[in-house]
């Protein structure tokens, strides 16, 4: 037995090769549609998202809001806009999202 790795031994033999696509990566990146609710920083929105969820005793559905700082590099987004978010890495202490489109605008 010798201590030369073989070819089943390394790990491109082992795991898939992903063609370079986003959504084939081991732990696809997370979105989410909110309201945005204030854009009065420099390149960032505070998107508040609604979440329906069971309550684990009285089985009664609960509406959980979550305000998720994202990165908006062109200022594009405006208080009232529903927008679409994904998550990315920790951009500030606070910012770990970032703005994918602005899926409608406020009136």
């Amino acid at each position: 037995m010798s201590d030369t790795p073989t070819e089943t031994d390394s790990p491109e033999g082992r795991e898939p090769q992903a063609s370079g696509n986003a959504d084939a990566r081991k732990n696809a990146r997370k979105h989410r549609e909110g309201l945005v609710v204030s854009t009065k920083m420099d390149k960032t929105i505070v998107v508040a998202v609604t979440d329906r969820v069971r309550h684990p005793r009285y089985r009664k559905t609960m509406q959980r809001t979550t305000k998720l700082y994202a990165q908006d590099n062109e200022n594009d987004a405006r208080m009232g806009d529903r927008v679409r978010i994904a998550e990315t890495r920790p951009l500030s202490k606070l910012k770990r999202w970032r703005l994918v489109e602005v899926l409608e605008r406020s009136r």
